[in-house]
């Protein structure tokens, strides 16, 4: 069948008919009395009639019997004789059933401007219209779905952030009718702080940069009172990618926060208790242990005053015996920093398998014939940087911690390895016994300060505490690991570095240095000015005295000096800000002392000047100096 073409009057435009092309369209034409003419495949299969069954019947044909009384086809002729005919309507196929169709309807006029018959187009239309009832039914169920949600405010903003519309839930939340807020910046429901700053434009702008903003903030419903609100915002774009607007959610989170907030005050409360509690521990075992030292150092005071004939030898008695105490005091305060993590490290690079194996044979003699220590260090132990002191001094506590939990005699074992891990390379020091353990209900509070298993007498509670502080301002950790009847294993976690090994020097050996070198003293407190100054006089040095900072510099703008020695904790202008303030103007070298972690004071990376620990010695003095002067 070929293909039909008429023309309009008046235009040289040509209309062809695919008559035989097309499969989705039903395509024939009608001579001007509504017969049918031409009736493509599209036709054939869309209704179930052939060519041969259809063409020269009138139009009726395809019309039901009530459609023919209602004579349809006649008035859709005459409306196309005046303009296109399109209407939409239930149609018959040959086999009885039917379908929805678009039929349209055109007059075909000759050259000379004469009728000459229609071309009819119809399409089935069945599924599309089922589309878009199903879609309209969708989104009348989720409007109906979002506009009944009442726990959430949700509803839409234009690109410049005008509320769009109105659910429900953002009634109940915000108090706002829909009449009174479509059409308004959602700005409004912004504190007046908020807007200041910018947070509603903010906020849209990481929407549309991120794809989503989310925040938790105080928000502002219609009657002017806060709630806190969860937000998220989310652009919405067309089908060209362009953005035409905003979807929000808003939730009323103000219960949540107030539990949170009541859950934190709870926790924070706790917290103090414990700090209090803590606290007494802390200060009974303290003047507890520092009576029994001061008894020792005042006793031995009193009698070298009261008895000055004393003999040479019982005097260097006494004095011996309050230089141990001291010694004492000192370690007792080390131990006490340690625990309060303010303990005054200073990092060095080790080698754990060295001072292990020579801290090994001191403690086998230290721990007697009845208990046997062993060495495990594996092989190719990674450096850690640390306090050595500090190292040796967790050791001994830990050593003789597992000593005493045997008093029978048992194994004492301490081990080393290295752990690759996934975050983190580390080194694992264990220190494990085979005594009686430790009862479940006191594991959790071992690391306290002043809290032990021991007897009334035989322990300060101290040891553990210390080991805690070392490990963790060593930047690694400890844990404990115990089974009533086994035996109790004690783990240090210490970081690898990457640094290699210093050669460790000795502060002892010749205490002199360079004679007549004017070292500049700054000291607040009178008793230790006094006493460094005795030092450094005995060191045969000539010293300045300056109680503070701002003295100290009015000193050096008329005195000669060499060496300046500055503790760091002074009040006014401290001994960091001194230092640097002698170097920018003289350029002279400075020694500091403190008793306290340099750490606390200059990051590690940013250390420009030595740091002397309180308690000093004459050798450790004489030490510092010389190799300061010594560039």
């Amino acid at each position: 069948m070929a293909d039909a073409t008429f023309e309009r009057p008046g235009s040289n435009e040509r209309l062809e008919l695919p008559l035989d092309s097309s499969e989705e369209l039903a395509i024939c034409t009608l001579d001007a009395r509504g017969y049918i003419q031409t009736w493509n495949p599209g036709a054939a299969r869309l209704t179930g009639y052939a060519a041969e069954e259809i063409i020269g019947q009138h139009l009726d044909a395809l019309f039901s019997p009530e459609e023919r009384d209602a004579r349809l086809s006649q008035r859709a002729l005459e409306a196309a004789r005046e303009q296109r005919f399109k209407a939409e309507g239930r149609k018959r196929r040959k086999d009885g059933t039917s379908f929805l169709a678009q039929v349209v309807i055109d007059p075909v006029w000759n050259k000379d401007g004469d009728l000459v018959g229609f071309a009819m187009i119809t399409r089935d239309v069945t599924a599309s219209k089922r589309r878009e009832r199903t879609l309209l039914e969708s989104e009348l169920q989720f409007r109906m779905l979002v506009e009944g949600v009442r726990e959430y405010a949700i509803y839409m903003l234009d690109p410049d952030g005008l509320v769009t519309n109105w659910n429900a839930g953002a009634k109940a939340i915000k108090g706002y009718e829909a009449q009174e807020i479509v059409g308004r910046h959602f700005s409004c429901f912004y504190t007046p702080e908020d807007r200041a700053r910018g947070a509603p434009q903010a906020a849209l702008k990481e929407a549309l940069e991120n794809g989503k903003f989310e925040a938790e903030a105080w928000r502002v419903r219609k009657d002017g009172t806060l709630f806190w609100a969860h937000v998220v915002i989310g652009p919405i774009f067309s089908d060209a990618g362009e953005p035409v607007g905003y979807a929000k959610i808003t939730r009323d989170a103000t219960e949540r926060k107030r539990r949170e907030d009541e859950l934190r005050q709870t926790q924070e409360a706790l917290l103090q208790s414990q700090k209090l509690q803590a606290l007494g521990e802390l200060a009974g075992g303290i003047a507890h242990d520092f009576n029994n030292l001061m008894t020792v150092v005042r006793g031995t005071a009193d009698l070298l005053l009261r008895r000055p004939d004393l003999p040479e030898e019982k005097r260097n008695h006494y004095l011996s015996t309050v230089l141990e105490t001291s010694e004492r005091a000192t370690s007792l305060t080390s131990q006490l920093l340690a625990f309060a993590r303010r303990q005054p490290l200073e990092p060095e690079v080790v080698d754990l398998s060295v001072r292990l194996d020579a801290l090994g044979e001191m403690l086998q003699r230290t721990l007697g014939s009845r208990y046997r220590l062993s060495l495990e260090l594996a092989s190719a132990l990674w450096p850690v940087e640390i306090d050595p002191t500090g190292l040796e001094t967790a050791v001994l506590n830990a050593v003789l911690n597992a000593r005493d939990a045997m008093p029978e005699g048992g194994e004492i074992t301490i081990s080393a390895e290295n752990l690759d891990g996934a975050l983190e390379e580390m080194v694992r020091l264990t220190i494990r016994d085979t005594g009686s353990g430790i009862p479940p209900e006191k594991v959790e509070r071992v690391f306290e300060p002043f809290f032990t298993t021991k007897p009334i007498g035989k322990g300060t509670g101290l040891g553990l505490s210390q080991i805690h502080g070392f490990a963790l301002q060593s930047g690694g950790s400890v844990a404990i690991r115990s089974t009533m009847g086994e035996g109790t294993a004690l783990e240090i976690c210490l970081p690898r570095t990457h640094k290699m090994p210093q050669v460790l020097t000795s502060d002892q050996g010749d205490l002199a240095v360079a004679k007549g070198l004017r070292v500049l003293l700054v000291e607040d407190s009178d008793h230790v000015r006094y006493f460094a100054r005795e030092l450094l006089e005995d060191l045969e040095c000539d010293v300045l005295e300056a109680p503070n900072g701002e003295d100290a510099l009015e000193m050096l703008e008329s005195h000669r000096v060499d060496l300046v020695f500055s503790d760091i904790q002074m009040p006014g202008r401290t001994g960091i800000e001194l230092a640097q303030e002698v170097k920018r103007l003289y350029g002279l070298p400075v020694l500091l002392a403190s008793g306290y972690s340099s750490k606390q004071f200059i990051p590690e990376d940013q250390r420009e000047f030595p740091i002397l620990r309180k308690p000093y010695k004459l050798q450790t003095l004489a030490s510092s100096i010389n190799r300061l002067v010594a560039g």
